[in-house]
């Protein structure tokens, strides 16, 4: 298999026990996390700065007889990295010349070593490198010429030594940071990120002071973020001297600004931080986002690409090594906890009260239609519509919630309609459609106890029709319900509920309707309904376009024929905020959903989804303005443009090649 399998990369960030000055015992422990990382199928491993010899080494720095054990270590442990199959990369100080640098050392199965010394080289506080180090030479190596070979520290050992070095392997590019270097204005990863490494290795002995993790972190993600790159940094830990300082053991991978793993800080025993980079991603992101090829073509230097990798070959990953290793939220829409939660559905509410109130403004329109089904989306955009009045100071009564009880309304749907329209001070009104779609039925000649989609899709009109024109009777517009997870499968009334004058959901997603409208519930102004939308959270989502059980209750599921919502937003998610081929999402389903749904669910799910998303395009080819909220967008004018009679057939191929091979 390649370095990079099924678009991931597997890394391991080290924080090896150490001593300093005790190199055979530093480079044991090494070796033995070499080794451990490698079994858990790490093919990238990162140790922390001058790991080696240990960071607090001072003035012994200058000694011989540590340099010269410090070279025989890095023999010793590039023949750990070979025999474990590993690229490894570990902090060693390197003598070229008259000067002595902190660099990172890489190995692998090549005989020559790579050593890319530290740029920015501290001292100021507790930081007093300059009196052992220097600093990166500004002499870079020549990628053009291709003229340049080993420089020969003097014990002997072999390296290929520049600042301006960038690692080539199979499938991914590899550049680096020295612990300051990332605290730098312009850090050097920045430059080889725009050289085109997607993964940047960080050596660091970082120690720790109040409050310095938390910006720590922070700045690891906030430069994983603007490169577009994942970011695995290895600091040092227990067993550095506490003289002065005290290391926390750091082991941090992020990807794009999201922190991937962590590691347990303050241990005494050696930790190991493992993760899954998705170079996929990284890749489409750069492609997709101009502004970062722009800025490589003005800024980026002439890297060394140093071909690092590979005549042997990996095992394919079995057992617990085939699980992916990264966490995949099954809601990727949705931030796992309240906090972040009640943070995003603020914004998301500002942002559509914003957008339909600056409608409204920029039109004169001081009165609204909006049907009012007692479900979740209907329930949303009355909310954001009192919002977007009160904020313009407008009567609430300009709100016309009107309730269209069908042939599958049942008593709860319709109660909770009244009772929250009521309760919000708008106008409510009450429109059966039954007879009208009965003389309807008759004047086209349609069987009603043929219940097919022209007897559901007559309703979803009649109701839009009912809308568009009580909203020229009180001059208004009419306010869009349809969420994007309904405008991905297509699940809408063709010039039916299709149609508004302004789609405020159109940007939302289903599974995060559910919790706009349970945040909603919360919000003290809105304690007089709390009851009413908790319940309404808790209703099966319906069209209700088939009539009720023998009991009353809903018969008509929509998660019962197009599938579950969940599913569907995470296919939608990363199939449009990514790119990601049916294969790559799949990977991801599996370990999201693993206890959720088997591998055949997913999959006939899957199949569904793309159907209907390349099937139903002509409905979103023509869709009403709508506000943006996120990063996935259907919108026509600023986000998906695609074909409507584009083809399925090399996704759906690829999906049923899945299904035949379970």
């Amino acid at each position: 298999m390649n370095f990079v399998e099924n678009g991931f990369l597997r890394v391991a960030a080290c924080v090896p026990s150490v001593s300093p000055g005790d190199v055979e015992a530093n480079t044991a422990s090494i070796c033995e996390q070499i080794a451990q990382a490698a079994e858990k199928g790490a093919r990238l491993v990162v140790f922390p700065e001058l790991c080696v010899t240990g960071y607090t080494c001072a003035d012994l720095f200058h000694n011989d007889a540590l340099l010269a054990q410090a070279d025989k270590a890095l023999a010793v442990i590039q023949r750990q990295a070979e025999n474990c199959n590993v690229v490894a990369v570990v902090g060693a100080p390197v003598a070229v010349g008259s000067a002595l640098y902190n660099c990172a050392i890489v190995m692998s199965y090549d005989v020559v070593m790579l050593a890319i010394p530290k740029t920015y080289i501290p001292n100021y506080n507790e930081f007093y490198e300059k009196r052992w180090f220097a600093s990166a030479p500004d002499a870079a190596l020549d990628n053009k010429s291709k003229q340049v070979g080993p420089v020969v520290s003097r014990f002997g050992t072999d390296f290929l030594f520049g600042r301006n070095m960038v690692i080539e392997c199979p499938g991914v590019k590899i550049g680096f940071d020295i612990c300051e270097d990332l605290w730098a204005p312009i850090p050097p990863s920045t430059y080889a990120a725009l050289a085109g490494a997607q993964v940047i290795v960080n050596l660091s002995a970082s120690n720790d002071l109040i409050g310095k993790y938390a910006y720590l972190r922070s700045l690891i993600a906030q430069q994983s973020a603007r490169a577009i790159c994942a970011y695995v940094y290895a600091g040092a830990g227990y067993g550095e001297s506490s003289t002065d300082l005290v290391f926390d053991g750091k082991a941090i991978i992020a990807e794009n600004g999201t922190i991937l793993a962590a590691n347990q800080r303050w241990q005494s025993q050696p930790q190991i931080s493992v993760a899954d980079i998705d170079i996929d991603a990284i890749d489409r992101d750069r492609m997709h986002n101009t502004t970062f090829a722009d800025c490589a073509r003005r800024n980026a230097p002439d890297y060394y690409l140093a071909d690092l990798y590979y005549r042997k070959k990996f095992d394919d990953y079995e057992g617990d090594n085939a699980r992916l290793l990264r966490s995949v939220s099954p809601l990727p829409f949705v931030p796992r906890d309240q906090e972040h939660k009640n943070e995003r559905c603020s914004e998301i509410i500002n942002i559509q009260t914003a957008g339909l109130a600056r409608r409204l403004d920029a039109i004169r329109c001081k009165s609204l239609v909006v049907g009012i089904s007692g479900g979740l989306d209907s329930t949303l955009a009355l909310l954001v519509a009192v919002k977007a009045f009160d904020r313009l100071g407008l009567d609430r009564k300009g709100i016309v919630g009107i309730t269209m009880p069908g042939f599958g309304t049942t008593g709860r749907t319709h109660s909770n309609a009244v009772d929250l329209m009521d309760a919000l001070g708008v106008t409510s009104r009450e429109i059966p459609i039954g007879p009208a779609v009965e003389l309807h039925f008759a004047d086209i000649g349609h069987d009603p106890q043929v219940r097919d989609v022209t007897y559901e899709n007559c309703q979803a009109r009649e109701r839009t029709q009912i809308l568009m024109d009580v909203a020229n009777q009180v001059n208004g517009i009419v306010l869009g319900t349809g969420d994007l997870s309904e405008l991905a499968l297509g699940w809408a009334t063709y010039n039916g509920d299709h149609m508004s004058m302004y789609g405020v959901n159109a940007g939302v997603p289903k599974t995060l309707v559910r919790h706009l409208v349970r945040y909603f519930a919360e919000l003290p102004e809105f304690a007089s309904v709390r009851s009413t939308l908790l319940d309404i959270v808790d209703t099966p989502i319906s069209p209700e376009l088939l009539p009720a059980d023998s009991n009353g209750e809903i018969a008509q599921k929509t998660e019962d024929l197009v599938g579950p919502y969940e599913l569907h937003d995470f296919f939608l998610y990363y199939m449009l905020r990514y790119g990601f081929s049916p294969r790559h999402v799949f990977a991801l389903a599996q370990k999201a959903f693993d206890d959720l749904y088997s591998d055949e669910v997913v999959l006939r799910w899957m199949r569904e989804f793309y159907r209907r998303f390349f099937q139903q395009q002509f409905k979103r080819s023509c869709l009403p303005d709508g506000p943006k909220v996120g990063s996935v967008c259907l919108s026509p004018r600023g986000d998906w443009r695609m074909p409507s009679d584009a083809s399925a057939r090399l996704w759906l191929s690829e999906i049923d090649e899945m299904i035949q091979d379970l």
